[in-house]
């Protein structure tokens, strides 16, 4: 799975960065993959499910058999029906859901951690920003009972002084998500890990500061670049 990641996310490097690419309709919601772009969470979403998909050998595979893998990480339970609120919105929900169905591992609190007490609102407040929340005002209420549930969950970052410490534990495809200081969610970008020549954790990402997507520097290296960066959450791909 690990060399997989890696194969799958180098052939992507260099796609354009592309905003909202979770957000297809304007009321129906759907498993989706964009190849002409993708944003932090389509892409670290896409190189899981097209290892998953690879795991069954077939003499030809269909997009089908990539959205199948894309709904059964994406969407609570594994299952969409439609609703948009049975996606799973926020990345540290994410998770817990995919290490509760035996998806990944959540490998953080196997590290130095500390609980992080953010407020998830961040679906709620923007709300005009997000297609299926603007078009469909019913969804909204739903929408900020999920975020006080989120609120209340326990969740704990790998807080930014103690990464460089345990970057050398990280593996090729490990899912890292950035934590933040600031309210709104937990996390505020994903990526994933690539070992470089010298053995280095390097962080892969769709970069809002490239436009593209990138191999960065290390995970470590790129957490000291924001002020807003506080830690950590790592999942490896079952």
């Amino acid at each position: 799975m690990h060399s997989r990641m890696v194969k799958v996310a180098k052939e992507l490097e260099g796609l354009p960065y592309k905003s909202y690419t979770l957000e297809i309709d304007n009321h129906i919601e759907s498993p989706s993959v964009d190849f002409t772009g993708m944003d932090c969470w389509t892409f670290f979403e896409a190189c899981l499910g097209f290892s998953r998909m690879l795991e069954t050998p077939k003499s030809r595979y269909t997009p089908q058999d990539l959205l199948r893998q894309i709904e059964w990480t994406r969407y609570r339970g594994g299952r969409c029906n439609g609703n948009y609120l049975d996606r799973i919105h926020y990345l540290a929900e994410w998770y817990q859901d995919n290490h509760r169905r035996g998806n990944i591992f959540d490998l953080t609190k196997r590290f130095p951690t500390q609980k992080m007490n953010n407020k998830c609102q961040e679906m709620t407040i923007l709300w005009k920003s997000y297609r299926y929340l603007k078009h469909n005002p019913q969804l909204r209420r739903g929408m900020a009972a999920h975020e006080a549930r989120l609120t209340k969950m326990p969740v704990h970052m790998v807080p930014k002084h103690k990464v460089a410490g345990i970057e050398q534990h990280l593996q090729n495809g490990d899912i890292i998500g950035i934590a933040s200081h600031h309210d709104g969610g937990y996390c505020s970008h994903v990526g994933i890990v690539i070992k470089d020549a010298q053995g280095r954790s390097r962080f892969m990402h769709a970069s809002t500061t490239y436009k593209k997507i990138v191999i960065d520097s290390t995970v470590s290296g790129y957490l000291h670049k924001f002020k807003k960066h506080a830690g950590i959450l790592i999942a490896r791909p079952r």
